[in-house]
């Protein structure tokens, strides 16, 4: 019974061009069966953001997200009254005959309050996929508030009172580990670690996402992200840069990667100066492992470096 359900997420996910190994499959069976939130960590670009989406077609369902920054607060992820509207409101009922209380009740009422990401999901008539995405980048704060949320699924606002989900989200919680997030939050969570893929999961995923894609320039980008990884960089490419490239290459009419096509688009590929200008001096090493005749790449490397 567990194979046939676990090889129907793997079915749901594929349906959706997520391509997902024995790891990612189970976590996500996992995560629904018991509806605990499941925590993605991994290095930017692997798809962590992407299993939520999926996750959502999948089921048939909302996805709510709620992108974290630095100086989040509780406001934002979960509501504040409408203030505007109260004003207006309070202005046009100026004359009324009803009393303070009933005044004040009608403006601190639902039809004033403006929903946030979790209050959403709080309040979402069928249980939604809720994505709190980069978790790490929002204050240790907002992460204690976050754990009575996920511990309980329910909220007080004063002027209301409380308000506890009929049906629980489904809760996908990721981080790129650009701080280590506390204890209390992994213990409530199932864990999940998603690293650079290997070649042929990367293949296969190009081939999913990028259908118009040569085979051999397919097979080709794959091999060249993987001898790119091992160098040691400011920012590593993920596979969204290599899909990125896959369809400027397509678009640009390439079967296969062509030295000077492939030291003019490094851009799209690499997001720091200096790894351009360190992968731009290797270039011809690396097309030469991968059996691509390098000759047109020195100039073309000479002029950009005199220009910058």
């Amino acid at each position: 019974m567990q194979n046939t359900e676990l090889e129907n997420i793997q079915r749901l996910l594929k349906q959706q061009e997520y391509i997902a190994d024995r790891s990612i499959v189970m976590s996500v069976y996992l995560a629904m069966t018991l509806r605990k939130p499941l925590l993605v960590e991994g290095p930017a670009g692997v798809g962590k953001t992407e299993i939520a989406k999926v996750l959502a077609q999948a089921l048939e369902t909302d996805l709510i997200r709620l992108q974290c920054y630095e100086g989040l607060d509780v406001n934002m992820a979960l509501y504040e009254w409408n203030y505007q509207r109260q004003l207006l409101h309070l202005k046009l009922d100026e004359h009324s005959t009803r009393s303070l209380e009933e005044r004040e009740a009608a403006i601190f009422s639902e039809a004033f309050l403006l929903k946030r990401p979790l209050l959403q999901a709080l309040t979402h008539p069928k249980a939604p996929v809720l994505l709190i995405d980069e978790l790490d980048r929002a204050d240790e704060e907002f992460e204690a508030f976050l754990l009575e949320i996920l511990s309980e699924w329910q909220i007080t606002i004063p002027e209301i009172g409380s308000i506890k989900a009929e049906e629980p989200p489904y809760v996908i919680l990721t981080g790129n580990r650009t701080r280590e997030l506390s204890d209390a939050v992994r213990r409530r969570c199932f864990y999940l670690w998603i690293d650079y893929p290997e070649y042929k999961k990367e293949l296969a995923v190009v081939r999913s996402k990028v259908p118009d894609i040569d085979p051999a320039l397919a097979e080709q980008i794959c091999r060249f992200m993987e001898l790119i990884r091992q160098q040691k960089l400011e920012k590593v490419p993920g596979v969204s840069e290599t899909l990125d490239w896959g369809r400027a290459l397509v678009v640009l009419h390439q079967d296969h990667l062509d030295p000077e096509i492939v030291s003019e688009t490094l851009g799209i590929v690499f997001k720091d100066r200096n790894d351009v200008r360190q992968v731009r001096e290797s270039l011809s090493d690396f097309l030469e492992r991968l059996g691509v005749q390098a000759k047109a790449i020195p100039e073309a490397a000479a002029v950009i470096r005199e220009s910058a």
